[in-house]
């Protein structure tokens, strides 16, 4: 791995969890709109994570096998983010604009309980990588100074 390895990988770290954070405000934000431009519910959506890192097996990085000092470790990225297909709430609102002809409204199945658990692991992931970048400038610095 190169000197900047590790800090490559908190940073697309970093890039991966502010996304994930900027998922759940927009599935708070919409968690009472009943109408969107493809007509229905707002649906809840996820962030899909994968790896950047080439791919081996489980028994060969277990055993050390296929790795070479250059080799990248690579990081984590957004691969997609997916909408939710579960089926909206319905609640009865007859005064609602949304409202069908038995008085009901659907809204998106979204738990604010849920959003909020979702987003304090995406804020404590960026947190820690946070922190990892700036232990290893500690490190680098503290290596830098050894050589004066």
């Amino acid at each position: 791995m190169n000197l900047f390895g590790t800090m490559e990988v908190s940073g697309s770290a970093l890039q991966a969890e502010r996304i994930r954070a900027e998922v759940v405000a927009a599935n708070m934000a919409n968690a009472e709109t009943t109408r969107t431009a493809d007509g229905g519910p707002y649906q809840r959506q996820h962030v899909v994570f994968s790896s950047d890192a080439p791919q081996q097996s489980f028994a060969s990085q277990l055993l050390g096998e296929g790795g070479t000092a250059g080799q990248e470790i690579g990081g984590v990225r957004v691969s997609a983010v997916v909408t939710d297909q579960g089926t909206p709430l319905r609640r009865y609102d007859p005064g609602h604009p949304d409202a069908d002809k038995d008085g009901y409204v659907s809204y998106p199945d979204i738990n604010p309980l849920t959003e909020m658990v979702d987003l304090m692991g995406a804020t404590r992931a960026y947190g820690l990588n946070s922190s990892a970048v700036q232990a290893e400038k500690g490190m680098l610095s503290a290596s830098l100074d050894i050589l004066k």
